[in-house]
C-alpha cells in the first residue's frame, strides 16, 4: 500500500504541474488573442507532441515531456534590417541589389562571424519567415509597450494566483495545525532535563499532582487568558518554582486548580544560533493538535512570504546548485531548503502521500507543496534573462524607456527593439539552466531531500 500511495503522490504532483503549466501560458494567451496577436500554438511540455487539435488558428495540444510550455505568437521579434529594407524596396517598386559579400545583414560571410554570429542570424532568419506575408497589425512586437508586458506577466501571475488560491484552501479551508490549549496527556514525571528519560526515583509531575486529566481544556493562567498551548507554555516556563492559578474546563464546566511548575534545565537555541542551559518551569502535559482554520487573508500573506524567500534562493542560485552538486559527489547532507528539480518535487509529494498520518494531513502537505512550486514558477519566470518571462518584459521595458527618451527630446521614433541581439546570451543562460536542472534531477535520485 505504501508503494501504491508513493506512486499516487508521484502521479498527483505531474498532473498539479501540468494543471500550473496550462495556466502559466493560459495567462499569456488570453491577453494576447485579446490584444489580437496570432497565436499559432499553445503546447503543453516539450518534444514529440502527443496530441493535438486545431480551434480557429490556433493549435492546442501536449508534448512528451511535461517540464514547461509555450504560446507561438507572431512577431515575437522585429524584423530584421535585411527584411526591413526588401520591403521598403518592394513598397517602392524598386529593384533589389544583392548584397556584396559580407555586407551587413546578409547571410553572405557569416561563416566568418564566429558561432554566436551565425546563431543571431539564425534567429532573425526564423524570425522572418515568420513575418513575410502576415499582418503586420497583429504581430507581438508592433503591441505597445504596456501590452507587451501585460502579455509576457501574464504567465508568472497565474501562478502567483494559483498558489494564492492554494494556500488560502490550505489555511482557511483546512486550517493549519496548531497545539491547542486542550491536554492531550500527562508526563510520567520530572525528569532532570527536558532530554532526560523517566526513572524510578523521578516525581509526580505537578500537573498530576494538582489534578489535572487528560481532555480538559486551560482556559486561562493566573488570570491570563491562554489561546494555544504555545502561549501556556511560555508562563509555564517562566514561573519555575510559583504557584499559578489555572482554570480548566471540564465537561463543560469551569475548575480552579493551584498548580506550582518544577524547575528543569532545558537548552535553548538563541536567534543568532548560539544555544544555552536555562532553568524553566515544567507541569508536564502534552497538547492535543487540531487544523484551525486561519482568516482569509492568512493565505495570501504566506504566498507573498515564500514569494521573498524563494526570492532569495533564486538570487544564490548557482551557488546553491554547487553545493548540491558537491553533496552529490562527497554524499554530503543536503540543504532541506536548497532547490529541487520536478524529480525531487516528485518525490516529496510521494512521500506525503505514503505517510503514515490522517489523510487531512496528506492533503495539506500535497497543497502546501504544489503552491510552493508556483510561487517558485512566479519567481523564476520573472528573472530578466531571456528567454524567460522576464527577460521580454525587460526588452519592452528597455524599448518603453528609449522611446519615452528619444519624445523627450523630440528625436524621431527609434526602431523597435531587435531582441535577437541577445540571442548569444540567451543560449548561454539556456545551457546554465540545462546544466543546473541535470544536477537537480540527478541529486534528487541519488542524493534526495527527505521529509521524513
Amino acid at each position: 500500500m505504501e508503494i501504491l500511495a508513493f506512486v499516487i503522490g508521484v502521479v498527483l504532483m505531474v498532473v498539479g504541474l501540468a494543471v500550473s503549466i496550462a495556466l502559466h501560458e493560459l495567462g499569456h494567451l488570453w491577453p494576447a488573442k485579446k490584444f489580437g496577436v496570432r497565436v499559432g500554438q499553445y503546447m503543453i511540455g516539450f518534444g514529440p507532441t502527443l496530441w493535438s487539435r486545431r480551434f480557429g488558428e490556433t493549435e492546442y495540444g501536449f508534448k512528451a515531456i511535461p517540464l514547461g510550455g509555450y504560446i507561438s505568437m507572431a512577431g515575437m521579434y522585429p524584423p530584421s534590417p535585411a527584411l526591413r529594407e526588401e520591403e521598403q524596396d518592394a513598397a517602392h517598386a524598386a529593384v533589389v541589389v544583392p548584397r556584396a559579400q559580407g555586407a551587413a545583414g546578409g547571410r553572405a560571410g557569416r561563416a566568418g562571424g564566429g558561432f554566436f554570429a551565425t546563431m543571431v542570424q539564425d534567429a532573425r532568419d526564423a524570425n522572418d519567415q515568420t513575418l513575410r506575408g502576415d499582418d503586420d497589425t497583429r504581430v507581438f512586437y508592433r503591441l505597445p509597450v504596456w501590452k507587451r508586458v501585460v502579455v509576457m506577466l501574464g504567465g508568472p501571475l497565474m501562478n502567483l494566483l494559483l498558489a494564492i488560491v492554494l494556500f488560502a484552501i490550505l489555511f482557511t479551508g483546512i486550517g493549519v495545525q496548531t497545539a491547542t490549549t486542550t491536554v492531550a496527556r500527562l508526563s510520567d514525571c520530572v525528569p532532570a532535563d527536558s532530554t532526560s528519560q523517566c526513572s524510578p526515583d523521578d516525581p509526580t509531575t505537578p500537573a498530576e499532582a494538582a489534578g489535572i486529566q487528560p481532555g480538559d481544556t486551560i482556559v486561562s493562567i493566573d488570570g491570563q487568558a491562554v489561546a494555544d498551548f504555545a502561549e501556556a507554555s511560555a508562563i509555564i516556563r517562566s514561573s519555575a518554582g510559583q504557584q499559578l492559578t489555572f482554570v480548566i474546563e471540564r465537561d463543560g464546566a469551569e475548575q480552579t486548580l493551584q498548580v506550582t511548575p518544577a524547575t528543569i534545565s532545558s537548552e535553548v537555541t538563541a536567534a543568532d544560533g548560539t544555544t544555552s542551559t536555562e532553568q524553566v518551569g515544567f507541569v508536564g502535559i502534552g497538547p492535543t493538535t487540531e487544523f484551525v482554520r486561519q482568516p482569509i487573508w492568512a493565505g495570501p500573506e504566506m504566498a507573498i512570504q515564500n514569494v521573498g524567500a524563494v526570492a532569495g534562493i533564486i538570487w544564490q542560485l548557482p551557488a546553491k546548485v554547487w553545493d548540491t552538486g558537491v553533496s552529490l559527489v562527497t554524499g554530503g547532507e543536503r540543504d532541506p531548503n536548497g532547490p529541487l528539480s520536478i524529480v525531487g518535487a516528485g518525490r516529496l509529494s510521494g512521500e506525503v502521500a505514503a505517510a503514515d498520518s490522517p489523510i487531512i494531513n496528506r492533503i495539506a502537505g500535497f497543497l502546501s507543496l504544489l503552491a510552493s512550486l508556483n510561487i517558485a514558477l512566479f519567481v523564476f519566470n520573472l528573472i530578466p534573462l531571456l528567454p524567460l518571462d522576464g527577460g521580454h518584459i525587460a526588452v519592452a521595458l528597455w524599448e518603453g524607456i528609449k522611446r519615452a527618451w528619444a519624445k523627450l527630446f523630440r528625436r524621431p521614433p527609434p526602431q523597435p527593439v531587435d531582441a535577437t541581439k541577445l540571442v548569444p546570451v540567451t543560449f548561454v543562460v539556456v545551457v546554465a539552466l540545462i546544466a543546473m536542472g541535470a544536477v537537480l534531477i540527478l541529486a534528487d535520485l541519488v542524493n534526495p531531500i527527505s521529509l521524513f
